[in-house]
């Protein structure tokens, strides 16, 4: 069996001198004239291999290695394997677009995307996705143990829930379909079905013009539906025990991971203590901030006259102004404007909503909020929006057979994970990304 270069210090402290069989890609060489020292790596980590005289190999060849284990401290992970028998299992050819051994920070993000199967074998941009699968695996495991059933929805859709701004048009046997914003129509359909639990992972398509650090045209979501909810302040408090469990796992598996991007997660018990902070009051705070700041807003200026909306801008200083009042830089920010919100967030009164976003490290990661379940209700708010009924009939009919009051609310996969890791763009986290220019690879 093969065996993983993690585990080449614990064989070689306990059987010494025991044969091993090692796999995986040349990361560095070092010759020294009669003795050559080879780094290979695997998914597992790196191992250094020692070998008699010159190699007759090239960087990121892959090879298949025969030795025997021996502890060396100076040795990636305090062991190293010295070679009896070397196969080369595919050349790889010396003409290399960077070095994938080099450092992640002095790499051009286009040259990281435009090569991605070679950049993807650098360990710290590897770390990315390893990391991103341990988020997945987490939210799905703490969702499951809530009773949540998993679901998998089409992304052909027929028209869209808000009218059709912002989608992806498709030919569909000769006819026009678009590629979904969100699973939101299925996932109301299916608490209203009696499931009252749902989530799903999927891709999720915009079809709008930003070029940001901060803007996908696919990304992935996570999705949460449930019903027999009062009001969004139970959804926050399902959000906070979602990320609690999430950013334990990450730190459980995925220590190594975090210390090369030199990051951290909160505690369960900071998550705990982010504020919820209602929409009109955060843009108050935020202004506040801004002028203890730098000074920007005249004496006797309105402080909320600052902002008018949660603009990037606002985002960065609520968490700042949450991480220096609560310890940690994550804020629930609800009862948004109606304005704000989609035809089908339930009010919470005349003017506001029942609705909220996630705020982490300075980025929107999650919105949220209670839906409307009153038919009759919907109705009459459609043309408010400038929405008929007979174009969201399909979606209307969720609500005419009897549906439990319920919201939910979607993480930007991307988005968390280049918080968590503190990456420059959202790009970064997405294996293959898609905006206004890349469609490849």
């Amino acid at each position: 069996m093969r065996t993983l270069a993690k585990q080449i210090h614990r064989v070689a402290l306990e059987n010494p001198e025991t044969v091993v069989d090692l796999a995986g890609w040349v990361h560095r060489i070092r010759e020294l004239g009669a003795v050559s020292f080879v780094i290979l790596r695997d998914r597992s980590g790196l191992v250094q291999v020692v070998l008699p005289g010159k190699v007759d190999f090239t960087l990121e060849s892959v090879i298949q290695v025969q030795g025997t284990a021996a502890l060396n401290e100076k040795a990636p992970g305090g062991a190293e394997v010295r070679a009896t028998h070397i196969d080369v299992l595919s050349a790889a050819d010396g003409d290399l677009p960077f070095a994938v051994s080099g450092d992640v920070g002095k790499m051009g993000l286009d040259v990281i995307l435009d090569h991605r199967s070679l950049s993807l074998r650098n360990p710290k941009i590897r770390a990315i996705f390893k990391v991103q699968s341990t988020i997945i695996e987490a939210l799905s495991a703490f969702l499951r143990s809530q009773d949540f059933t998993e679901i998998k929805t089409s992304k052909l859709i027929g028209s869209g829930t808000e009218g059709g701004t912002g989608l992806f048009e498709v030919d569909y046997f000769g006819r026009k379909v678009f590629l979904a914003q969100s699973p939101q129509f299925y996932k109301q359909t299916l608490v209203a079905s009696g499931l009252e639990r749902v989530f799903e992972v999927a891709p999720a398509y915009r079809a709008e013009k930003h070029d940001t650090p901060r803007h996908l045209n696919e990304y992935v979501s996570l999705d949460v539906e449930m019903g027999f909810i009062d009001s969004e302040r139970d959804l926050i408090e399902l959000e906070k025990s979602l990320l609690a469990s999430i950013f334990e796992e990450v730190l459980r598996k995925n220590a190594d991971e975090l210390a090369l991007w030199n990051a951290t997660v909160p505690s369960p018990d900071l998550v705990a203590q982010a504020p919820t902070v209602a929409h009109d009051e955060a843009l108050r705070i935020a202004a506040q901030e801004l002028r203890d700041k730098d000074g920007s807003a005249k004496p006797g200026t309105s402080l909320t006259s600052a902002f008018f909306e949660i603009s990037p801008e606002v985002e960065r200083l609520m968490c700042a102004w949450a991480l220096r009042e609560k310890g940690i830089d994550l804020v629930f920010v609800n009862e948004f404007p109606r304005r704000h919100r989609p035809f089908y967030t339930y009010p919470s009164s005349a003017t506001h909503t029942m609705s909220f976003d996630a705020l982490f490290r300075g980025l929107e990661i999650t919105t949220g909020g209670r839906r409307q379940n009153n038919y009759q209700a919907l109705l009459e708010v459609l043309p408010k929006f400038g929405l008929n009924a007979e174009a969201l009939k399909d979606y209307l009919d969720i609500f005419k057979y009897g549906c439990p009051p319920h919201g939910g609310f979607a993480i930007g996969l991307e988005r968390l994970t280049q918080k968590i890791l503190g990456l420059a763009n959202v790009k970064e986290a997405s294996l293959f990304p898609r905006d206004r220019k890349r469609v490849a690879p």
